[in-house]
């Protein structure tokens, strides 16, 4: 079981005021069922996990996780080794992704990412790190790296490819099925 808690406040125009933690909350609890968990509910986990990370709320995980949940911090879809759609191949030559038989439309900046985290498994990059690598500069915005890791994963459709590092950054999922074809 897992309870996120996410603090309701009004929406102030120009700078944001010092966060108050007085106000009303939202508490979700989520029951997770034995097995690996649905597309949909991994992406629920995965935004929530989001939330807690940019400072708009608490993530938390039970204490005791009774046989069989799987916990907040693995909660991704394992696809089934018979299952192809869930493959990811980035063609390099031509610079194009596949998802199973599809072609996953990518901006110049995602394409990039992917491939660099690909090209990196069980690397942990700062979110500096990746704009210096990846964008080629260090003078943006950090969280520039998070509009273009949650546009990648929601492209990829519920495939679990990026993970996020909670307070790190982010790297290539364990459960990742990704190839990089170089001669194509």
């Amino acid at each position: 079981m897992s309870v996120v808690a996410i603090p309701t406040r009004p929406h102030h125009p120009g700078p944001r005021p010092a966060r108050q933690r007085t106000g009303p909350t939202l508490t979700i609890t989520l029951d997770l069922a034995p097995g690996p968990l649905s597309p949909r509910l991994a992406r629920l986990v995965q935004l929530l996990g989001e939330l807690a990370e940019s400072g708009e709320g608490r993530l938390r995980t039970a204490d005791h996780v009774p046989p069989g949940p799987r916990p907040v911090a693995d909660a991704t879809a394992e696809p089934s080794a018979a299952d192809d759609t869930d493959q990811v191949r980035i063609l390099a030559g031509s610079r194009i992704v596949r998802r199973g038989d599809r072609v996953v439309p990518l901006t110049r900046i995602e394409y990039e990412l992917l491939l660099f985290l690909a090209e990196r498994p069980r690397r942990v990059f700062t979110r500096l790190q990746l704009l210096a690598s990846v964008w080629g500069y260090e003078h943006a915005v950090a969280r520039t790296v998070d509009v273009h890791v949650r546009r990648l994963r929601a492209k990829l459709d519920g495939t679990p490819v990026v993970t996020t590092v909670y307070g790190v950054g982010y790297r290539l999922a364990d459960e990742a099925r990704i190839s990089v074809e170089r001669g194509r």
